[in-house]
């Protein structure tokens, strides 16, 4: 077997521009902390939320894309606590780089123990999801994206945007849909901690989007269908 050696895609980086850096990977240290801080959340939600969990059947192994309706900081926690093996070790949530990167200590909490990438709101560069896309492919990554770009002040699910498209369109990559029930309540954006409440989460059948073109239309009709995905999942919208 011949195995081809490259250097980290991080090679080079000092530490604060790794913290941030899109290109980061992981180390053992990071790996470790990763590992420590989902067995912490998975009590947590199991005993403080009472997660209850349909449909994980549907997470394929990665590289994928799993995206929800997005209310609450307990929904990146809720998703990135449900992955198990190859995807947990291998997966990233997509956060708002103003609120988890605006420091160097949220910096190394958003790195190393959620394994967070940063996406700067309303100053994303195109490079940037090029570079997303590439990493997802090639490294056979997990991502976890809100595609509405924000949380939901109302609790209401807005409209998603084409970010996913880019993201996806023309690829083999599965997109996995998923609802989460209850985190609204329990967490508002409003609130400072969250308080005791159930959570469900509801994961759906893949899409994929192989014949989508790249074209603003292409990533909007993307964005459309994770949509409609998402909201057959909610409570009173799933067939029985």
């Amino acid at each position: 077997m011949k195995f081809t050696l490259r250097p980290a895609r991080d090679h080079g980086l000092d530490t604060g521009d790794r913290l941030r850096s899109l290109s980061r990977e992981r180390g053992l240290g990071s790996i470790m902390l990763g590992n420590a801080w989902r067995a912490l959340v998975r009590v947590y939600l199991a005993t403080w939320h009472r997660l209850e969990v349909t449909g994980r059947e549907n997470l394929p192994e990665p590289p994928f894309v799993l995206i929800a309706n997005h209310t609450s900081h307990l929904d990146a926690l809720t998703l990135s606590g449900v992955l198990r093996g190859q995807a947990a070790r291998h997966a990233h949530a997509l956060a708002a780089g103003d609120t988890f990167f605006g420091s160097t200590l949220s910096s190394v909490f958003a790195a190393y123990a959620v394994n967070a990438l940063p996406v700067w709101r309303k100053r994303t560069r195109a490079g940037e999801l090029a570079t997303l896309r590439e990493r997802l492919v090639e490294d056979r990554l997990a991502y976890i994206l809100f595609p509405e770009g924000t949380r939901a002040r109302d609790g209401v699910m807005g409209r998603f945007q084409p970010g996913i498209g880019v993201m996806v369109a023309g690829t083999a990559v599965p997109v996995v849909p998923s609802y989460l029930d209850g985190a609204h309540a329990a967490w508002p954006p409003h609130r400072g901690f969250p308080a005791p409440g159930k959570l469900r989460l509801a994961i759906g059948a893949p899409l994929v989007f192989t014949e989508a073109p790249a074209t603003r239309a292409g990533w909007e009709d993307v964005a459309a269908r994770c949509e409609a995905a998402v909201r057959r999942l909610a409570p009173g919208q799933r067939s029985p």
